[in-house]
Order: C-alpha cells, then structure tokens, then sequence
C-alpha cells in the first residue's frame, strides 16, 4: 500500500509538474510530496524529474514509469467502480442500436422498461453496421460474426432462415417440390441495408438460380415488409423462423423446401470492451439473455 501510494503521489506530481499543487490536491504539503517523489527515484534507482528553481520536467524513465503508472490507477479506479456498482440499483442513460425486427425484441423491451424504470433506454432500430464505439452506443444486438477486437459479446440464441408462401398462393401457382422449380415463381428477395447486397437463400443451387434468371417480383431492406407481401399472396420468402413462427402457427404462411433448406444464424449482443459492466449494461445484458429466445 505504501508503493501504491508513492505512485499516487508521482502520478499527481507528473501531471501538474508541480509539488505545491500535486500537495494541495492530494491534502498533504509539497515537503511530503517531494520526500515521497524522493523515497520512489531511490527504489527505482533512476530520476523520475529534472527539477530547477523555475521549471520541473519529467526524465525519459518518468514519462514511461506516467504511462504505466496511469494505466494501473485506471485500472484500479475500474475496479473499485465494478465493486461499488455490484451494490447500486440500475439507472441511468442507456444507449443500444437493435436490428429491425421489432416483432421479436419489442416484447423484451417491454419488460425490460417496466422492470426497470430508472434506466432511460434510448433505441436505435436499423440493420446497418453500426460502430459502437465511434457513435457512443453502449451496447448493440447483431446477427452474426464480428471481427471487431474492441467489442465484448454475448450469443444471445439461435435462427434459420425458412421459406414461405401464403397457402393461397401455392394453391394457385403450386408447391415447389425441388430448388430448380422455384424459377416458375415469384420471390421475394432481402436485400442487407449495409451492403446493398441480396440475401442468398440457404437452398442448394441458388447461385445457379440466380445466373439462369429468377422471378424476382420485389426487393427490399425489411423483414416486416416481406412478411406483408408473403401473406398478401405475392409470392416466396426467405425469412427468419423466429418472424414468421406466429404467422405459420395461425395459418397465414407455410414452409416449403424444408428438406433442402440448411441454414443457422445466431444474434449476439457486443459492447465496448473498454468499458465495464455497470448495472444497467448488466441488466440489459442479462434481460436479454434470459428472455429473447425462451419462447
């Protein structure tokens, strides 16, 4: 304790380069200061300051022995903020970007502000890429794979893409048995708002179905959207099961190619890997690991 003491002092003294100063903030006289500066260059056996009657600056060793000496106070100060925040109640602004799938995280969500009304949520709802960090996020929901280094992440569960017609349509157009007969039908197609590219369907051949030509009757950015149309009677989707679990229950859509369609996808939750888990991060964390895929 005494060593993490001595640093204190150093670290206060280095960055106002002042032992009057570093002693006035500290609570103690720039004597005590300077005798413990004093007491820290004889352990190290090197000079932390080049001192003067005008001027005081830091030596080489002192500014790599700031640097790291920083970075420990830091991490210590962290520490004591994950100790502290274990025994105080969630609260505060927190700021997440969710993808657009309100139909599955809308219900969360509403847990998760009436559990919690302390916490002002603020919700962003698009599936671009967002940069957590760059944009102040404190957390996002992802589908996918990140290769980001500075995000901490959570799988959250598990989905496959399926799929689906309305039984109106397949009863006057026919239910494809095999990939190769889908070029006799309309589809509907996702495109990813990220990079305008068109989701491939998890069928094999589809690339070859693509360059033969398909019946390509709508493109678009939402779920929801493509859900409306599949139901409406328009044509063949490729949808999550988790979107469209409700709508094939109730009889408003159907799955066809089941035995040719493989496909996992997976949603997590990442947060910056700088920042610790303070209790409303936790929480959030913690709701949404518990609830999201229950059902």
């Amino acid at each position: 304790m005494d060593n993490l003491s001595g640093v204190s002092v150093f670290v206060q003294a280095a960055e106002t380069l002042s032992f009057v100063e570093a002693g006035r903030v500290l609570g103690i006289s720039a004597s005590a200061v300077g005798k413990s500066i004093a007491r820290l260059e004889n352990r190290l056996g090197a000079r932390l300051f080049h001192r003067s009657t005008r001027s005081m600056t830091l030596t080489a060793e002192g500014r790599l022995f700031l640097l790291r000496c920083q970075r420990i106070l830091g991490e210590l100060a962290a520490a004591e903020r994950e100790i502290s925040d274990t025994h105080s109640a969630p609260r505060g602004k927190l700021r997440v970007s969710l993808p657009l799938v309100g139909g599955l995280l809308n219900p969360v969500l509403a847990e998760f502000v009436r559990r919690y009304p302390e916490i002002e949520l603020e919700t962003d709802f698009s599936d671009r890429r967002v940069d957590v960090i760059e944009e102040g996020f404190d957390a996002v929901v992802r589908v996918g794979e990140t290769e980001d280094s500075r995000l901490m992440s959570r799988q959250l569960g598990t989905f496959h893409l399926q799929l689906v017609a309305s039984p109106d349509y397949l009863r006057q157009m026919g239910i494809p048995h095999q990939p190769a007969e889908l070029q006799g039908h309309a589809c509907l197609l996702y495109k990813f708002p990220s990079t305008g590219k068109v989701e491939p369907w998890p069928i094999a051949g589809w690339e070859k179905l693509l360059a033969e030509g398909i019946n390509t009757r709508l493109v678009c950015n939402t779920v929801d959207t493509l859900i409306y149309l599949a139901e409406s009677g328009q044509g063949i989707a490729c949808l999550p099961d988790f979107a469209v679990k409700r709508a094939r229950e109730q009889g408003r859509l159907q799955q066809i190619l089941r035995e040719h369609s493989h496909h996992s996808g997976s949603f997590k939750v990442l947060w910056p890997s700088s920042k610790h888990l303070t209790p409303k991060l936790r929480v959030f964390i913690d709701t949404l690991s518990a609830r999201l895929f229950l059902e």
